[in-house]
């Protein structure tokens, strides 16, 4: 991995002070846009989770959407959730110098030392052909929610402050990601998603590993066994091979 932190070329940046969410402001800028631009909410009073999930953001932790224009078909463009994935992990072994405690778990979180400390959150406007799309991160720089304030079964909220002793600010973070960010999504447009998959599998958690996967109307026990080549789920149950779409997972 470089380590080249160098703002990337041809991409903007603006920080707020205060925002309801920054993939809302996403929304309400597109149209504005020449170019990508990362959007920081220094403190988000409606932050939001996958499927309209509250998403609990204190000021210094950090919230940000990458808002852009990208050109391939709405399946290809989705990919980007595992880009996004692996520059959250670039980024966060630069802060922490500890690559054995950072993990990935299918579709869009990252872990640190086992537990919650980033979420991705894709979200598309517009239709094909003059698509905008808004990756939404949030990260746990100085505090998590509490344990209880998440589902059963899920995996616990930690931070980097409380699993490291390590304090970055939300600017310095996004100094951090912003370029990670621009090397994955390069690799992505040059050689497809191929080599984000394999990367991705290098870091993922439980692969190998008994799981559950709960979808909207089923939950489903199996052996994590990678991902497909749009980046579905593959597990290996009792019954046999199963790829999924889309599904909240649990170890």
């Amino acid at each position: 991995m470089s380590a080249d932190l160098r703002w990337p070329d041809g991409v903007a940046k603006r920080v707020l002070g205060e925002v309801d969410s920054t993939n809302a402001e996403a929304a309400r800028i597109a149209a504005s846009l020449t170019g990508p631009t990362w959007i920081l909410g220094l403190r988000q009073t409606a932050a939001r989770g996958r499927r309209g999930r509250a998403w609990a953001n204190p000021e210094g932790n950090f919230a940000a959407t990458l808002v852009m224009r990208p050109f391939e078909t709405t399946d290809q463009v989705a990919l980007r959730s595992f880009v996004a994935a692996l520059a959250l992990m670039d980024a966060l072994i630069l802060a922490t110098g500890r690559p054995e405690s950072v993990s990935l778990k299918w579709p869009n979180d990252v872990l640190l030392n086992g537990g919650k400390v980033a979420g991705i959150l894709l979200e598309s406007m517009g239709t094909q052909g003059n698509l905008t799309l808004a990756i939404g991160i949030g990260v746990n720089l100085i505090a998590a929610p509490p344990a209880d304030s998440v589902e059963p079964g899920a995996l616990p909220p930690v931070s980097l402050a409380g699993e490291t002793g390590i304090e970055i600010g939300p600017e310095d973070f996004l100094d951090l990601l912003a370029p990670a960010y621009a090397r994955r999504e390069a690799s992505f447009t040059t050689y497809g998603f191929a080599p984000i998959r394999t990367a991705w599998l290098d870091a993922a958690a439980h692969l190998g590993a008994p799981i559950r996967a709960r979808t909207m109307t089923e939950e489903v026990h199996g052996t994590f066994d990678g991902l497909a080549e749009d980046g579905a789920l593959i597990l290996t149950t009792a019954s046999g091979r199963r790829t999924l779409p889309a599904a909240d997972v649990f170890f």
